[in-house]
């Protein structure tokens, strides 16, 4: 099933985190938080401004994101998790 993200938003999936710390210490799935990365998997046509024009993404497919922990909504693609936001929450593009 593909989507198509509507508008300023973007489809992302998250990039899971380390079992382990740098230390060899193993994190049990009870301690772990939502992971604040995540890989664009598509985007939306861009944000309507009031003159009716449309603005274009800054983000694209393929970028490496982070964003805010608990914004968007949550669904689930071909038995895998998703996130869809809007471009707002994204806090910023991994280079």
């Amino acid at each position: 099933m593909a989507i198509r993200p509507l508008y300023d938003r973007v489809l992302i999936k998250r990039v899971a985190e380390e079992d382990r710390t740098k230390g060899g210490i193993i994190i049990p799935d009870s301690a772990k938080e939502k992971p604040v990365e995540g890989l664009v998997v598509a985007v939306g046509a861009g944000k309507p401004l009031k003159d009716g024009k449309i603005r274009p993404l800054d983000i694209k497919k393929g970028d490496r994101v982070l964003f805010n922990r608990y914004g968007g909504t949550e669904v689930k693609l071909a038995g895998e998790e998703h996130l869809i936001l809007r471009e707002d929450d994204v806090v910023a593009i991994v280079q």
